[in-house]
């Protein structure tokens, strides 16, 4: 049997889970956490067209950024869109250094040649 909180197989007699300490119901012998289709909100799976739209949704300038930082650091329940807002947001700090990057490298190329015209 699965424990219906995370998941985890319970050994058959067992009054608790051994992974998240939940008491164990009388469910019948067999029936699963997850073919019963009861997930929690904590754990709801983000559909292809969800993950599109968050994405879109980060993109947008001031807005994005803002909902951005409010899903990755804790405003949501979901733990796959705090996953998701956590990784956008890493991804944006890595293009935002490389094009800084380009940058100075651009202007320190474009001072070079004013100086030696």
């Amino acid at each position: 049997m699965y424990c219906s909180g995370c998941g985890t197989w319970i050994p058959d007699g067992a009054k608790f889970c051994p992974e998240c300490g939940r008491p164990i119901s009388s469910a019948p012998a067999g029936t699963s956490h997850f073919a019963e289709n009861t997930i929690s909100d904590e754990y709801r799976p983000i559909s292809m067209w969800g993950y599109f739209g968050y994405e879109i949704l980060f993109s947008i300038p001031i807005i994005g950024l803002i909902l951005l930082l409010v899903f990755s650091c804790g405003g949501t329940q979901n733990k796959n869109l705090r996953n998701f807002a956590r990784s956008y947001f890493c991804f944006m700090i890595i293009v935002t250094v490389i094009v800084v990057i380009i940058l100075l490298v651009y202007t320190g190329n474009m001072a070079v040649q004013a100086l030696s015209s």
